[in-house]
């Protein structure tokens, strides 16, 4: 009974070939839940995986036996036209409360109650809901009453985010706000084995494993790369809610496709240009460079000496991962007696490095993009060198600055850009800035007029 249960625990909700069954010691015929389609059709001479969604012309993906299989997905095992997928249908076995089931509800402003509220209602009729909110308004806590109603009625939710980064900061906030909920924490390398759980934290990719399991789907920082314009993963989403289901998507800065759906009315937007701390979002100020074979000219000098001797913790962009060490030796010949790091995607302490930096431990780090979003430090100060280059767009830019300012006790600080050659982003990205602060004024205005 017990290996029984083990079992069904494993396939709730989830969607495995055989090969994967058998790795877990599972007998495909022993369980009569067990729902079966085929991993990769054809049809018109083209390959369809129900997995990801890859299609193509079969020729270019035959096997020696005369089957087909799917590229896209092979880093979680290869699916061809000779296999099945298999899955249990979500049963939501999960304790009925009689209670709320959030431990402490957050103090919100009159804007965030009513973006609560919005989310809150959009779950109730199960729809979909962009929220957009300026980095540091408080998304996760606005989304706490939307969650408590969802867990109380024995829904099954996920909140899935295209950075690890991100599943961190999230994970222990959520297990903090709902300690009575079984939860999980999934990305590659999480250190957590797969377990039945009604509350998962994980990356997009991740939803390749699920196959309408949930009830409710968040997918936060819904413009970040690689989820942003990756069809495989857009199909995962799609395919891991329940066809009767609510979708939340978060976002600070949303793309121009998501933009396209609000002005067609056809997916509701809640809109807060305001933080939760009430003050306005810290602009952008932009220097101009003209020596460019220094790393480090003097014009930016004089604010990285500034940060030193306040004592407050900085991140230091640039575009290229060969520009790590040298940006980070040049700060280190300056000062030799203050701590500080290089960060990439492909370190693999950089969770770590982090934590040292939110410590005190480390004064700072010079990052690549992979610190653009996802992380909060009281105090912090950022600096991109080269802020001209293509990889920083205008979202990128509007996420950098977005780590300025985010303590209540600490709403403001430096957001330095450096560059050569003016580019469309960084105008926009200032533009873009100065255009939710107006907005934001204008809420501050309206709630002072409302409260007389």
């Amino acid at each position: 009974m017990r290996k029984l249960e083990k079992t069904l625990n494993l396939l709730m909700g989830r969607q495995l070939s055989s090969l994967q069954l058998k790795a877990l010691g599972i007998v495909a015929l022993d369980l009569a839940e067990l729902k079966q389609r085929p991993a990769v059709t054809v049809k018109k001479g083209r390959i369809f995986c129900q997995r990801c969604g890859f299609q193509a012309p079969r020729a270019n993906y035959a096997l020696p036996d005369k089957s087909y299989y799917c590229p896209a997905c092979l880093a979680w095992g290869r699916l061809t036209t000779t296999m099945s997928l298999y899955s249990i249908p979500e049963a939501n076995d999960f304790k009925k409360y009689s209670q709320d089931l959030l431990e402490k509800k957050p103090r919100l402003s009159l804007w965030q109650k009513k973006a609560a509220k919005e989310l809150l209602q959009t779950v109730k009729l199960k729809q979909e809901r962009l929220l957009w909110a300026v980095t540091g308004a408080g998304k996760t806590e606005m989304l706490f009453e939307a969650l408590n109603f969802a867990l109380l009625n024995q829904q099954r939710v996920c909140l899935a985010t295209p950075r690890v980064d991100v599943c961190n900061e999230l994970y222990p906030r959520l297990c903090q706000a709902f300690p009575k909920v079984k939860s999980s924490l999934l990305y590659q390398n999480s250190g957590q084995e797969y377990d039945y759980t009604q509350l998962v934290v994980c990356t997009v990719h991740q939803l390749l494993r699920f196959y309408h399991a949930f009830d409710l789907l968040v997918i936060d920082e819904v413009d970040a790369f690689p989820y942003v314009n990756d069809r495989q993963l857009h199909y995962a989403v799609a395919h891991a809610k329940k066809i009767n289901s609510s979708t939340l998507y978060l976002t600070a800065t949303p793309d121009r496709y998501l933009k396209q759906q609000i002005y067609q009315n056809k997916l509701a937007v809640t809109c807060l240009p305001l933080r939760y701390h009430r003050h306005l979002l810290p602009e952008i100020t932009l220097v101009k460079l003209y020596f460019p074979k220094q790393k480090i000219e003097e014009r930016t000098k004089k604010y990285l000496a500034k940060w030193i001797k306040n004592k407050t913790p900085f991140l230091v962009f640039v575009p290229q991962i060969a520009l790590l060490k040298p940006i980070l030796k040049e700060l280190q010949h300056l000062w030799p007696a203050i701590n500080g790091e290089c960060v990439s995607a492909l370190d693999p302490d950089r969770l770590q490095k982090v934590k040292n930096l939110r410590a005190g431990i480390d004064r700072y780090l010079v990052t690549t993009t992979i610190l653009e979003r996802g992380i909060t430090i009281t105090r912090l100060n950022v600096m991109v060198l080269q802020a001209d280059a293509p990889i920083f767009s205008e979202t990128v830019l509007v996420q950098i600055a977005g780590r300025v300012g985010r303590d209540k006790d600490y709403p403001s600080g430096d957001v330095i850009f450096t560059y050569q050659e003016m580019t469309s982003a960084l105008r926009a990205a200032k533009k873009q800035i100065k255009l939710l602060n107006q907005k934001a004024k204008q809420l501050l205005k309206n709630d002072e007029v409302s409260t007389l």
